[in-house]
């Protein structure tokens, strides 16, 4: 090419002037193209370096909006086929029945009192014979879980029967439970767990005697105590797993025996018994007849020696409307003073003495407790104890080196100390 052709087309063109400043957009653009440029060229070579990314499965799924009600109702019937699934690959009655059978065939003496034996190759033996769905308990792991002292290296077929048997029970509870978790998220929320206890009264013989008109009150009871307890932060929800695993379920379930004694009735909070004393103590202390406790009427719960000062804290910490505290609330503080060994009601009574709201129990909040015990002492008649002396004894328990203004009483130490 021409020099001469170079040149004039050089000076022909307005932007060619080295001296000259670009404008500020001009640089933007120009900044974008490179970056266009070298992003295109760097993605390009990601692509045909890597290409197993292609193969990396997708792991997040969004949960369907309110107004989809297409993909609701296919997320709905898609978790009640994985659920009918999952329960068809549990062991039946008959299938039960026959796993008894082979085991009790395959025992190997001597006995241990009553208790028939099986050692670890007839074991495996019944594990061949039972079918598919028993494959899973039939493993050395679970032997070895179930092998104690034997001198012969045997396992209870009586014990194992019963870790089979706990094992389908738990997972037939588990997908009972889901079938109540709308959101499908492997939890229940307040209103899914009212739902499946609703739904359960029916079945519990121990409940017969509720009348329908009761039943509301029933479900309200015995979803409190799973909050209360399993539910500490108060997110409104509850894992499945840890209601499978605490024992609030089998005392709920316990009242299918029809010949439950009444003992056991009046220590579970879940009978009838319980249900109706303590909604009947509510309805005692309602003296206006309003459907709410005002902070008068709760001071005659129980021996009414609540002090005022306790009291206040009460109505200051916990859910009012008005001023005056509704049944589930009340259902929280009973639970809270019927379980005072319990972490979640040792939590809940510390946030009353908690008045500075510094997580931790100083000299000044003790004693202001406790002057008005002292008093209430006064009123019946007995001689107030020494202040010092009960200052000496919490801080011991609590593992804190005592000091005239810093000991203080952290909750993890009553925690662990008092439960």
């Amino acid at each position: 090419m021409d020099w001469k052709d170079v040149l004039r087309r050089r000076l022909a063109s307005p932007n060619t002037d080295p001296k000259r400043k670009k404008s500020e957009q001009e640089l933007k653009d120009e900044e974008m193209d490179l970056f266009t440029k070298y992003y295109s060229e760097w993605k390009g070579g990601r692509k045909n370096t890597n290409e197993f990314y292609k193969t990396i499965p997708r792991f997040y799924y969004r949960l369907p909006a309110e107004d989809e009600v297409l993909l609701q109702k296919l997320r709905e019937e898609s978790r009640a086929v994985f659920l009918q699934r999952k329960s068809r690959e549990l062991l039946d009655n008959e299938e039960l029945q026959n796993l008894w059978f082979l085991l009790d065939k395959h025992q190997i003496p001597p006995m241990i009192g009553e208790e028939a034996m099986i050692n670890y190759e007839n074991f495996l033996k019944v594990g061949e014979k039972a079918g598919p769905k028993c494959k899973q308990f039939f493993t050395a792991k679970v032997f070895a879980k179930l092998l104690h002292t034997d001198s012969y290296g045997r396992i209870s077929i009586m014990q194992f029967f019963n870790y089979v048997m706990r094992k389908v029970w738990l997972h037939q509870t588990r997908i009972g439970l889901s079938l109540y978790d709308v959101a499908g998220q492997g939890y229940l929320r307040e209103s899914d767990l009212e739902n499946y206890i609703l739904e359960l009264i029916p079945t519990l013989p121990q409940l017969d005697g509720l009348e329908k008109s009761f039943y509301s009150f029933y479900v309200c009871t015995a979803v409190r105590k799973f909050f209360f307890f399993l539910d500490p932060l108060r997110t409104g929800k509850i894992k499945i797993q840890d209601i499978l695993a605490c024992s609030f379920l089998d005392d709920l379930l316990e009242l299918r025996d029809e010949e439950l004694s009444k003992e056991s009735q009046e220590t579970n909070w879940f009978s009838a018994p319980s249900a109706l004393r303590v909604y009947g103590q509510y309805l005692n202390l309602d003296k206006d007849h309003n459907g709410m406790l005002s902070k008068e009427e709760l001071s005659r719960y129980g021996t009414a020696t609540m002090t005022n000062v306790f009291l206040d804290r009460v109505f200051q910490e916990c859910l009012t409307y008005d001023g005056e505290m509704d049944y589930k609330t009340y259902l929280d503080f009973v639970l809270a003073l019927e379980n005072r060994k319990e972490p979640a009601a040792l939590q809940y009574i510390f946030k009353l003495l908690d008045i500075e709201n510094k997580g931790y129990l100083n000299v000044f909040s003790l004693n202001y407790f406790f002057r008005a015990i002292q008093e209430l002492m006064k009123i019946h008649g007995q001689d107030p104890v020494s202040f010092q002396d009960v200052k000496v004894i919490i801080f011991l328990f609590t593992n804190v080196i005592l000091s005239d203004n810093i000991a203080t009483v952290i909750l993890r130490n009553a925690v662990s100390n008092f439960v």
